[in-house]
This record gives C-alpha cells, sequence and structure tokens, in this order.
C-alpha cells in the first residue's frame, strides 16, 4: 500500500468513480486553456489601451487616427475600435444631418462607443463564467464520486467478517482521490474567476473613462463645427 501510487488507485476504483475522475480531468484542462487565453487576451487589451491612448492624446488630429483606423478596421480591437465607431457615427450625422442639434449628434455617437464597448467586453470575459461555474461544481463532483466510492468500499468490505485497517484504507483512498483531484480543479479555476473578473472590471472602467474624455472632445468639435 505505501508504493501505491495515484495511477494504482485509479486503476483500482470503481467504474463510476473513474468516470468522475475523467470528468474532472476534463473541466481542469478545460479551465486551464480558458486561463491561459482570457489571460492573454486581457494583458493583450491592456497594450492596446496604453499604445491607442499615447497615440490619441499624442496631438494628431482626430480625422488622422479615424483614417487609420478606417484603414484597419477589420483588425482594430478595444479603445481603438470604440473610437472608430464613436468618430464614424459623429462624422456621419455631422456631415450628413442638418436637422440634428449638437447634443443629439454627441449622444448618438456616445451610444455607439457605449455598444462597441460592450461588445470587446463580451468577446473579453465569455470564457470567465465558465471557470466560476468550474470552481463551483467541481467540488459536488468530487464529493459525489467520494461517496459513492466510499459506499462501496463500506459494502464490499460488508461481506468480510473481520474487517482489518489494511483492508478498509485502499478502498477509502480509491475514494478520495475524487476529493483531492475536485479541489486541485476548482481552486485554480475559482481563483482565476476572481482575478480576470477584477481585470474586467478594471478595464471596464478604463474604457468608460475614454468614452468620457473622448465626448468632451466631441462636444467642443460639435459646438466649433470643427471636425
Amino acid at each position: 500500500m505505501t508504493n501505491m501510487s495515484i495511477f494504482d488507485l485509479f486503476l483500482k476504483s470503481g467504474f463510476l468513480v473513474k468516470i468522475v475522475i475523467f470528468i474532472l480531468v476534463c473541466l481542469s484542462i478545460s479551465s486551464w486553456a480558458f486561463i491561459i487565453q482570457s489571460s492573454r487576451a486581457l494583458i493583450s487589451a491592456f497594450r492596446e489601451i496604453e499604445t491607442f491612448e499615447n497615440k490619441f492624446w499624442s496631438g494628431t488630429e482626430l480625422s488622422r487616427l479615424y483614417q487609420d483606423s478606417v484603414m484597419r478596421r477589420d483588425l482594430i480591437t478595444g479603445s481603438e475600435r470604440i473610437f472608430y465607431s464613436g468618430f464614424k457615427e459623429f462624422t456621419r450625422l455631422h456631415c450628413t444631418s442638418s436637422s440634428c442639434t449638437h447634443e443629439t449628434i454627441v449622444k448618438n455617437a456616445s451610444r455607439a462607443m457605449y455598444i462597441s464597448m460592450n461588445r470587446e467586453l463580451e468577446m473579453l470575459e465569455i470564457h470567465i463564467p465558465f471557470l466560476g461555474t468550474i470552481g463551483s461544481i467541481s467540488p459536488y463532483i468530487g464529493l459525489f464520486g467520494t461517496v459513492w466510492g466510499i459506499m462501496h468500499a463500506f459494502i464490499r468490505l460488508g461481506e468480510i467478517k473481520q474487517a482489518t485497517m489494511q483492508m478498509i484504507a485502499p478502498g477509502i483512498a480509491e475514494s478520495l482521490i475524487t476529493t483531492a483531484i475536485s479541489l486541485f480543479t476548482a481552486i485554480p479555476a475559482l481563483i482565476s474567476f476572481n482575478n480576470l473578473s477584477l481585470k474586467i472590471n478594471k478595464l471596464e472602467q478604463q474604457y468608460i473613462n475614454f468614452i468620457e474624455e473622448f465626448i468632451a472632445i466631441l462636444h467642443r468639435q460639435s459646438s466649433n463645427n470643427d471636425i
């Protein structure tokens, strides 16, 4: 028993316990894949914000920035996509609709930017709720496998007249594997869910700050009739 590995315990466990372990391993692999993918996407998003806002506040004309975004419109993301959506709507209404007031033009541009922001955030947080689900349900899946394994271990022991600790220990150890694997699956998923959610909230606030600052600029340009 002392030399028995986790793999040996897995092989000696019951069929249902094996299924539970297989499910937990699949959830763990999926969660790590989503953690890595979401982390990389958020790192890229924060870098994009810094890069574009440096360009935005460098004094370059907005029309020139917009033309640059138009040329790369299939590649832009994040704050540049938000800028593109807002300035596109602002320019369209400013040039084609003489009946619109300055407030209406800026309001529509603001709406376009918030819609674009929501789409950007939806793409970034698409896998994050699944991490929360994995972190929540994995311990219960593991507990089910443990209870089922222990139950069957005691049923087998009930058929033996004199049970010893050496007879009990392997069955209990086989069952407790699912608890260990469920914790190994749940803890990283739950920690990553909380961490990534905080980063999403921080990113959203940075987007909102950029939108509000850009709206103030559009108000001035709309009042001065200067695009």
